[in-house]
């Protein structure tokens, strides 16, 4: 026999209906507040036509039953599925992974879950594969975030699928908002940096040819020295690792010349600080040095790095907003291009040039 709820006062976090061993519906909810279920349905959904004191009547039933709404009943009730779909490319970098973190704590904030793709490659055919796969699902929106130029390209070829869509990094069309990090005016901010302290001009160590990121932040490097007047060497380009940035570590500290280097990520300019400390070329006496992102690490690093910092929750938080409010206001409408600001964060890699 089923025992029957006991009419006293419920113990806190248990339900009446949870003392018989059911889960409580909507009909339930309905039924204790003396509502229809339509009328729960839409102070599940936020509706603004219904009143405040019946709402929280709505509210105060969920609570004392311990209604919890499936994903299913959610999207019954508003042609939703309350889930997101985010593609990822790299992950395991900090800048990624920290975009990733942000978006997903954003998303459960607005009552979202996020079903993530991370790609190893990232060929046209993986790409398309990956939005299909997010749009068959029922995705309400995607985040795709797309370090690579031909990963934008391959994207662009998915906007027919009526599924909203943001990007991180690189544009697509006049239609798909653009969410990145303002890396030209981060690499001018730090090559002026160096210029400044009166270095004669400054080297580069560059991220990998066509990734959006590596190219704006060299083109800038490139301009802010011709406007300064100063000679523009070669840059050297690594591939993002540590590994990558010691090996060209090696190449400039062998080059009595160079006296300042701007490593187009910090994990390439711990790579630089490990080679010239190895060839007996000091930081910041002989060599002035500075990153861009400013990880975590990077207040550690001996010596502790001067970098650009990119606010990387903001722009997962800002990507989340820009998502939310196309799949709440669909149609056509111009391209939202966002540029999070960037920071210097000056420490004591960075100094005067040496004296000759």
């Amino acid at each position: 026999m089923t025992p029957s709820a006991p009419d006293g006062p419920v113990p806190k976090g248990r339900s009446r209906r949870n003392f018989a061993g059911a889960r409580p519906v909507m009909a339930d909810v309905a039924r204790m507040a003396g509502v229809s279920k339509q009328t729960v349905s839409r102070v599940l959904n936020d509706h603004p036509a219904v009143r405040r004191e019946t709402r929280e009547a709505v509210l105060e039933a969920m609570r004392t039953l311990g209604y919890r709404p499936s994903r299913s009943a959610r999207s019954l009730a508003s042609g939703r599925t309350r889930m997101l779909g985010v593609i990822s490319f790299d992950a395991a970098r900090y800048g990624p992974a920290s975009i990733l973190t942000a978006i997903n704590t954003a998303a459960q904030e607005a009552g979202y879950l996020v079903s993530s793709i991370a790609l190893d490659t990232a060929d046209h055919d993986t790409v398309v594969e990956a939005v299909d796969r997010l749009s068959a699902e029922g995705a309400d929106g995607v985040i795709a975030i797309a370090p690579q130029l031909w990963v934008g390209r391959a994207l662009a070829e998915t906007t027919g699928l009526g599924t909203p869509l943001v990007v991180l990094e690189s544009a697509l069309d006049e239609e798909t908002p653009l969410v990145t990090g303002d890396s030209r005016t981060g690499a001018r901010k730090a090559t002026e940096h160096l210029l400044g302290l009166g270095h004669a001009t400054v080297w580069h160590i560059a991220g990998p040819a066509g990734w959006t990121s590596a190219d704006h932040r060299l083109t800038s490097w490139q301009g802010t020295l011709r406007a300064a007047g100063a000679a523009v060497p070669a840059p050297l380009v690594g591939d993002w690792s540590a590994g990558s940035g010691y090996d060209l570590g090696h190449r400039l500290a062998r080059r009595p010349d160079v006296t300042a280097v701007f490593a187009s990520n910090d994990q390439m300019a711990l790579g630089l600080l490990h080679a010239l400390h190895e060839a007996g070329r000091s930081v910041p006496g002989d060599v002035s040095v500075v990153g861009y992102d400013d990880v975590p690490e990077a207040a550690h690093f001996l010596p502790p790095l001067t970098t650009v910092r990119t606010d990387f929750a903001e722009i997962g938080t800002r990507s989340l907003r820009l998502l939310l409010d196309r799949i709440d206001g669909p149609g056509d409408r111009p391209r939202v291009d966002t540029l999070v600001p960037v920071d210097l964060v000056v420490r004591a890699s960075s100094g005067p040039p040496p004296v000759r």
